[in-house]
């Protein structure tokens, strides 16, 4: 089943599967959703974006990100503005994981359990 986002002209956005939601202090945040804003960012080559435990949200937002170049990766809190900005706060990353590639499936989808 996926989440559907309707907009004021009538037009229907499917953001992903429910099992794909992370609920983080009560609130969804759809990882599709913020990857597509994380991708904008010039310092970003690739993103995933999932969740990880956190005792105090329940769940919590986190990026992993393939840098553009190695030597300068984007900083958190620049990630974190972004999404804010463009989704809502509690949207933002609350973690980044810089890495040098993102497991991928042999069609390559990446694999969101796979992230470490």
């Amino acid at each position: 089943m996926s989440a559907l986002g309707a907009a004021a002209d009538g037009s229907l956005t499917v953001f992903g599967r429910l099992d794909e939601v992370v609920v983080t202090g009560g609130e969804k945040v759809w990882p599709v959703a913020v990857e597509q804003v994380l991708r904008q960012h010039p310092g970003v080559a690739e993103v995933a974006v999932w969740k990880r435990a956190d005792p105090d949200w329940g769940e919590r937002v986190v990026a992993w990100v393939v840098p553009a170049d190695p030597a300068e990766p984007p900083e958190l809190d620049e990630l974190r503005a972004r999404v804010a900005a463009e989704l809502s706060p509690w949207a933002a990353p609350k973690e980044l994981v810089v890495v040098a590639s993102l497991p991928r499936t042999s069609i390559g989808k990446v694999v969101r359990d796979q992230l470490p």
